[in-house]
Protein backbone atom coordinates (compact mmCIF):
# COMPACT_ATOMS: atom_id res chain seq x y z
CA UNK A 1 0.00 0.00 0.00
CA UNK A 2 1.35 3.25 -0.68
CA UNK A 3 2.62 5.32 2.01
CA UNK A 4 1.05 8.38 0.77
CA UNK A 5 -2.82 8.20 2.08
CA UNK A 6 -3.78 10.75 -0.81
CA UNK A 7 -6.45 9.50 -2.93
CA UNK A 8 -8.63 10.27 -6.07
CA UNK A 9 -12.22 10.11 -5.61
CA UNK A 10 -14.31 9.16 -9.02
CA UNK A 11 -17.70 10.83 -8.13
CA UNK A 12 -21.06 11.48 -9.11
CA UNK A 13 -23.57 12.91 -7.25
CA UNK A 14 -27.23 11.99 -6.56
CA UNK A 15 -25.65 8.40 -7.27
CA UNK A 16 -24.42 5.79 -5.05
CA UNK A 17 -21.47 7.51 -4.37
CA UNK A 18 -22.38 9.93 -2.22
CA UNK A 19 -22.06 7.93 0.72
CA UNK A 20 -18.61 7.32 -0.11
CA UNK A 21 -18.13 11.04 -0.25
CA UNK A 22 -19.55 11.11 3.29
CA UNK A 23 -17.14 8.29 4.50
CA UNK A 24 -14.34 10.48 3.15
CA UNK A 25 -16.03 13.81 5.29
CA UNK A 26 -16.20 11.17 8.41
CA UNK A 27 -12.51 10.10 7.72
CA UNK A 28 -11.40 13.50 7.01
CA UNK A 29 -9.17 11.98 4.09
CA UNK A 30 -6.73 13.65 1.83
CA UNK A 31 -8.87 13.45 -1.41
CA UNK A 32 -9.38 15.28 -4.84
CA UNK A 33 -12.16 15.27 -6.70
CA UNK A 34 -13.27 13.77 -9.74
CA UNK A 35 -16.61 14.68 -10.56
CA UNK A 36 -19.63 13.47 -13.54
CA UNK A 37 -22.41 14.31 -14.33
CA UNK A 38 -24.09 10.89 -15.37
CA UNK A 39 -26.64 12.58 -17.26
CA UNK A 40 -23.99 13.82 -20.05
CA UNK A 41 -22.03 9.98 -19.85
CA UNK A 42 -18.97 11.30 -19.41
CA UNK A 43 -18.51 8.13 -16.68
CA UNK A 44 -18.29 6.39 -20.13
CA UNK A 45 -15.16 8.22 -22.08
CA UNK A 46 -12.09 5.57 -22.49
CA UNK A 47 -10.54 7.69 -19.54
CA UNK A 48 -12.38 6.64 -16.85
CA UNK A 49 -13.15 2.79 -18.23
CA UNK A 50 -9.55 2.08 -17.84
CA UNK A 51 -10.33 2.69 -13.83
CA UNK A 52 -13.52 0.98 -13.79
CA UNK A 53 -13.96 -0.70 -17.06
CA UNK A 54 -17.57 -1.27 -15.62
CA UNK A 55 -18.23 2.98 -15.82
CA UNK A 56 -19.54 3.41 -12.34
CA UNK A 57 -19.19 5.51 -8.99
CA UNK A 58 -17.86 5.44 -7.18
CA UNK A 59 -14.15 4.37 -7.88
CA UNK A 60 -10.81 5.21 -5.50
CA UNK A 61 -6.91 5.55 -6.92
CA UNK A 62 -4.29 5.40 -4.29
CA UNK A 63 -1.43 5.71 -6.15
CA UNK A 64 -0.82 2.93 -8.65
CA UNK A 65 -3.80 0.88 -6.78
CA UNK A 66 -7.54 1.37 -8.09
CA UNK A 67 -10.79 0.37 -6.15
CA UNK A 68 -13.86 -0.14 -7.23
CA UNK A 69 -16.99 -1.33 -5.92
CA UNK A 70 -19.06 0.39 -3.08
CA UNK A 71 -17.86 -2.24 -0.23
CA UNK A 72 -14.44 -2.29 -1.29
CA UNK A 73 -13.99 1.47 -1.18
CA UNK A 74 -15.81 2.14 1.59
CA UNK A 75 -13.26 -0.62 3.47
CA UNK A 76 -10.30 0.55 1.83
CA UNK A 77 -10.71 4.25 2.67
CA UNK A 78 -11.29 3.29 6.58
CA UNK A 79 -8.38 0.79 6.64
CA UNK A 80 -6.34 3.15 4.98
CA UNK A 81 -7.46 6.05 7.55
CA UNK A 82 -7.50 3.77 10.32
CA UNK A 83 -6.91 6.16 13.08
CA UNK A 84 -10.50 7.58 12.86
CA UNK A 85 -11.67 3.67 14.36
CA UNK A 86 -14.12 3.20 11.54
CA UNK A 87 -12.90 -0.03 10.52
CA UNK A 88 -12.71 -3.13 13.66
CA UNK A 89 -9.39 -4.42 13.03
CA UNK A 90 -8.37 -8.35 12.60
CA UNK A 91 -9.09 -9.68 16.72
CA UNK A 92 -11.85 -7.27 17.20
CA UNK A 93 -15.09 -8.98 17.71
CA UNK A 94 -16.80 -6.82 15.69
CA UNK A 95 -14.57 -7.57 12.77
CA UNK A 96 -16.64 -10.40 11.58
CA UNK A 97 -20.32 -8.46 12.08
CA UNK A 98 -18.57 -5.58 10.10
CA UNK A 99 -17.52 -7.15 7.14
CA UNK A 100 -20.67 -9.10 7.17
CA UNK A 101 -23.04 -5.73 6.85
CA UNK A 102 -20.21 -4.81 4.61
CA UNK A 103 -20.78 -7.79 1.84
CA UNK A 104 -24.35 -7.94 2.76
CA UNK A 105 -25.81 -4.51 1.19
CA UNK A 106 -24.42 -5.11 -2.53
CA UNK A 107 -24.81 -9.10 -2.35
CA UNK A 108 -28.14 -9.79 -1.18
CA UNK A 109 -29.71 -6.47 0.29
CA UNK A 110 -29.64 -4.35 -3.41
CA UNK A 111 -30.50 -7.21 -5.88
CA UNK A 112 -33.23 -7.77 -3.20
CA UNK A 113 -34.65 -4.28 -3.42
CA UNK A 114 -33.98 -4.19 -7.43
CA UNK A 115 -35.79 -7.35 -8.21
CA UNK A 116 -38.96 -5.65 -5.93
CA UNK A 117 -39.03 -2.42 -7.90
CA UNK A 118 -38.85 -3.72 -10.79
CA UNK A 119 -41.70 -6.35 -10.14
CA UNK A 120 -39.45 -9.16 -10.95
CA UNK A 121 -39.56 -12.56 -8.89
CA UNK A 122 -36.68 -13.62 -7.62
CA UNK A 123 -34.75 -16.56 -8.75
CA UNK A 124 -35.54 -20.27 -6.70
CA UNK A 125 -34.45 -20.11 -3.37
CA UNK A 126 -31.49 -22.43 -4.18
CA UNK A 127 -29.95 -20.07 -6.83
CA UNK A 128 -31.19 -16.58 -5.29
CA UNK A 129 -28.13 -14.69 -4.22
CA UNK A 130 -30.73 -13.50 -1.39
CA UNK A 131 -33.30 -15.77 -0.59
CA UNK A 132 -36.72 -13.79 -0.42
CA UNK A 133 -37.48 -9.98 -0.09
CA UNK A 134 -38.52 -10.26 3.67
CA UNK A 135 -36.05 -11.92 4.99
CA UNK A 136 -33.91 -9.57 3.63
CA UNK A 137 -35.58 -6.74 4.96
CA UNK A 138 -36.48 -8.51 8.23
CA UNK A 139 -32.94 -9.33 8.68
CA UNK A 140 -31.53 -5.66 8.20
CA UNK A 141 -34.70 -4.50 10.66
CA UNK A 142 -33.91 -6.44 13.16
CA UNK A 143 -30.03 -5.95 13.21
CA UNK A 144 -31.09 -2.26 13.37
CA UNK A 145 -32.98 -2.68 16.24
CA UNK A 146 -30.16 -3.97 18.79
CA UNK A 147 -28.49 -0.49 18.89
CA UNK A 148 -28.30 2.94 17.58
CA UNK A 149 -25.66 1.65 15.26
CA UNK A 150 -25.77 -1.21 13.11
CA UNK A 151 -23.02 -2.69 15.11
CA UNK A 152 -24.88 -1.64 18.98
CA UNK A 153 -23.29 0.77 20.45
CA UNK A 154 -19.93 1.37 17.43
CA UNK A 155 -20.52 3.52 14.82
CA UNK A 156 -18.63 2.96 11.95
CA UNK A 157 -17.94 2.99 7.55
CA UNK A 158 -20.72 0.23 7.20
CA UNK A 159 -23.41 3.28 9.07
CA UNK A 160 -22.34 5.41 6.29
CA UNK A 161 -23.10 2.85 3.69
CA UNK A 162 -26.36 1.81 5.34
CA UNK A 163 -27.32 5.29 6.12
CA UNK A 164 -26.75 6.64 2.78
CA UNK A 165 -28.31 4.06 1.26
CA UNK A 166 -31.22 3.46 3.45
CA UNK A 167 -31.91 6.91 3.10
CA UNK A 168 -32.32 7.24 -0.92
CA UNK A 169 -34.36 4.00 -0.88
CA UNK A 170 -37.17 5.02 1.63
CA UNK A 171 -37.22 8.05 -0.23
CA UNK A 172 -38.42 5.95 -3.14
CA UNK A 173 -40.46 3.90 -1.23
CA UNK A 174 -38.63 0.69 -1.89
CA UNK A 175 -39.13 -0.48 1.04
CA UNK A 176 -41.07 0.02 4.15
CA UNK A 177 -40.27 2.78 6.62
CA UNK A 178 -40.65 1.68 10.15
CA UNK A 179 -39.75 3.44 13.27
CA UNK A 180 -36.48 1.68 13.86
CA UNK A 181 -35.64 2.67 10.28
CA UNK A 182 -36.53 6.16 10.18
CA UNK A 183 -34.34 6.59 13.29
CA UNK A 184 -31.49 5.21 12.32
CA UNK A 185 -31.22 7.05 8.88
CA UNK A 186 -32.07 10.51 10.75
CA UNK A 187 -29.53 9.80 13.27
CA UNK A 188 -26.72 9.16 10.46
CA UNK A 189 -27.95 12.20 8.95
CA UNK A 190 -27.34 14.00 11.56
CA UNK A 191 -23.43 13.74 11.85
CA UNK A 192 -21.86 16.72 10.68
CA UNK A 193 -19.60 15.17 8.55
CA UNK A 194 -22.28 13.58 6.39
CA UNK A 195 -24.32 16.94 6.29
CA UNK A 196 -20.67 18.47 4.78
CA UNK A 197 -20.49 15.90 2.33
CA UNK A 198 -24.97 16.49 1.39
CA UNK A 199 -24.36 20.11 0.59
CA UNK A 200 -21.00 19.84 -1.23
CA UNK A 201 -23.11 17.52 -3.33
CA UNK A 202 -26.14 19.34 -3.59
CA UNK A 203 -23.60 22.70 -4.60
CA UNK A 204 -22.11 19.96 -7.25
CA UNK A 205 -25.46 19.17 -8.81
CA UNK A 206 -26.20 22.10 -9.33
CA UNK A 207 -23.62 23.50 -10.97
CA UNK A 208 -23.77 20.17 -13.21
CA UNK A 209 -27.19 21.17 -13.94
CA UNK A 210 -26.47 24.85 -14.66
CA UNK A 211 -24.16 23.60 -16.85
CA UNK A 212 -26.46 21.08 -18.78
CA UNK A 213 -28.97 23.82 -19.15
CA UNK A 214 -26.04 25.77 -20.57
CA UNK A 215 -25.10 23.02 -23.05
CA UNK A 216 -28.41 22.52 -24.34
CA UNK A 217 -29.34 26.30 -24.81
CA UNK A 218 -26.05 26.36 -27.36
Amino acid sequence: MPQDRHLIFYHAPRSRSAGARMLLEELKADYELHAFDLSRGKHHDPDYLRVNPMGKVPALRHGDVIVTEQAAVYMYAAELYREAGLAPAIGDSLRGPYLRWMVFYGSCFEPAVVDRSMNRPPAAYSTSPYGDFETVVNAVGAQLAQGPYLLGERFTAADVLWGAALNWITMFKLIPETPVLRAYIDRILARPAIQRAQAADEALAAEHDKAKAAADLS
